[in-house]
């Protein structure tokens, strides 16, 4: 009986084996890294009340808050990240995490606050950080006389609401505006030269 010599494995069929074992472990890893990242939590500030365009930002407007972000991590501000000096770039609603975008410096600001008396009253649905128009009619006489209404100032951003009811008001009621700074000189000239001012919200109509 003829006998044949054992055929010995090639070395390379043994690499296969080794890298096919490490690509499980590798896969196994990964896996759990991402489990891992999920569960993760960061302390972040979210928004305690509606904070208005250009207002400035204070801890007690906000609550720390434990949060999963992932790879958004770096656009939200932590604790730590809140200092003296920044603002309110856009309104930031309740609730709301604050985006790195959200914020400014204060002397980078381009707006301004100022308290007018409207003329006709306040509807409900205006709050802080409502985007309305001011518009003005400014006096033709001493008689009482008005010109016909115009926009005074677009783009204004309600800051507070002093003594609202928040009923449909039937008489003049105060509010703050933030607006533009190029906006203050007329707005000031439109109060002291007698004009009757509205805010409008946006949307409204004209």
């Amino acid at each position: 009986m003829t006998t044949h010599p054992r055929t010995k494995r090639a070395f390379w069929g043994d690499i296969r084996f080794f890298i096919g074992i490490a690509l499980v472990i590798l896969s196994i890893l990964g896996v759990w890294l991402i489990v891992s990242s999920a569960r993760e939590t960061t302390p972040v500030l979210q928004a305690n009340r509606t904070i208005a365009q250009g207002e400035a930002l204070a801890s007690d407007d906000f609550r720390v808050v434990e949060v999963s972000l992932g790879a958004v991590l770096d656009e939200y501000l932590a604790p730590q990240d809140l200092v003296s000096g920044m603002i309110a770039s856009r309104t930031v609603e309740t609730g709301e995490l604050l985006p790195a975008v959200a914020t400014a410096d204060a002397q980078s600001g381009r707006t301004t606050n100022i308290v007018i008396e409207s003329s006709v009253g306040l509807p409900e649905h205006i709050g802080v950080g409502t985007p309305v128009e001011l518009w003005y009619s400014p006096p033709l006489d001493d008689a009482g006389e008005y010109d016909a209404p115009r926009i005074l100032a677009a783009d204004v951003v309600v800051a507070s609401i002093p003594e609202s009811d928040g009923m449909l008001a039937q008489h003049s009621a105060a509010i703050e505006l933030i607006i533009d700074r190029a906006d203050v000189a007329d707005v000031l000239a439109a109060i002291t030269g007698g004009a009757a001012l509205s805010v409008v919200p946006l949307g409204a109509g004209s």
